[in-house]
């Protein structure tokens, strides 16, 4: 008789399902046509009725199967007393017949943190950019981003009719990635993908110094690792303080599988310890492939900006 499968395993299974739980509310609520959109900290801080309940669903979902885990989720809202409908506790089996490496078999429910992004691009999400939406749950160990789930809730959108609208894209360190088609851009062709609604000078000096052939400004950073894994980007730049541990976790848990780097603008690797501040104050740098190029073309006055 085989020995059930190792937690991290069990784990990145829940969460697949679990997202696309989250990504049908995402849709639910979009289409009933009621937001519920209310402001945190200013106009490009939003949050809707979508980012709460698919948070609900997702912690509660989670700390019910593994309740020795951190789960950490971007909205401030209790796990307790979610009405029982948002609770998804299936898995996908699939993910369940690979072997977990090596050097996570024998992790404890407790030295696993989970991040999660309910609904990462709310802004563009409550202006009709769907594209740019994904839900995000990712998974971390003494510190690190080791398996990531992004689900796009309205990937293929606009495909027109019979096409299956919506996809998720899993990853381990030390299995691999998928639910996409990884693909590289020419090592000479630098296109730089960047925020949409959270743009200053500091961060368009940035992208600037980059001497990008074309510039892309959209919302999310899971849509922005999307872009750099599926080429259309080459590099992924945010010279500013804003995004927090739950966007970054799982998107760099997918591009770290594929060979990809994302630091901070100095270069430092976030850490994603439960006691860590949820901003990432450093900015975000990431790359597919030629990061060093990226790297060494931050300017000085952006790395002592954001030390």
């Amino acid at each position: 008789m085989s020995s059930s499968p190792a937690v991290l395993m069990r784990l990145v299974a829940s969460s697949f399902t679990i997202a696309e739980k989250a990504a049908t509310i995402v849709r639910n609520v979009m289409s009933g046509g009621d937001l519920g959109i209310v402001e945190k900290s200013g106009v490009d801080d939003l949050q809707t009725k979508a980012d709460r309940l698919a948070q609900q669903s997702i912690c509660a979902s989670l700390s019910r199967k593994f309740p020795k885990v951190t789960v950490i989720g971007e909205e401030e809202l209790p796990f307790e007393n979610v009405s029982e409908e948002l609770i998804e506790s299936g898995q996908n089996e699939e993910i369940l017949k690979y072997p977990c490496p090596s050097q996570y078999d024998c992790i404890k429910e407790e030295e696993l943190v989970v991040w999660v992004d309910p609904l990462d691009g709310t802004k563009e999400y409550t202006e009709g950019l769907l594209d740019h939406v994904t839900v995000l749950i990712g998974i971390a160990y003494e510190g690190k981003a080791i398996a990531g789930v992004i689900n796009q809730p309205y990937y293929n959108y606009e495909a027109g009719k019979g096409a299956v609208l919506g996809r998720t894209i899993w990853g381990v360190l030390g299995i691999g990635a998928f639910g996409f088609q990884l693909k590289e851009l020419p090592a000479e062709k630098h296109i730089v993908t960047t925020t949409r609604s959270h743009g200053n000078k500091l961060v368009n000096d940035c992208v600037t110094a980059m001497n990008p052939h074309s510039v892309i400004r959209v919302g999310g950073a899971g849509n922005k690792i999307i872009q750099l894994i599926e080429g259309k980007a080459s590099a992924y730049v945010f010279a500013s303080p804003g995004c927090k541990k739950w966007d970054t976790c799982a998107p760099e848990a997918i591009l770290h599988v594929v060979g990809g780097k994302l630091t901070d603008m100095n270069g430092n690797a976030y850490q994603y310890h439960k006691d860590v501040k949820y901003m990432n104050s450093a900015g975000v740098l990431a790359a597919l492939r030629n990061f060093d190029y990226y790297a060494s073309h931050v300017p000085e006055s952006v790395k002592q900006a954001l030390k």
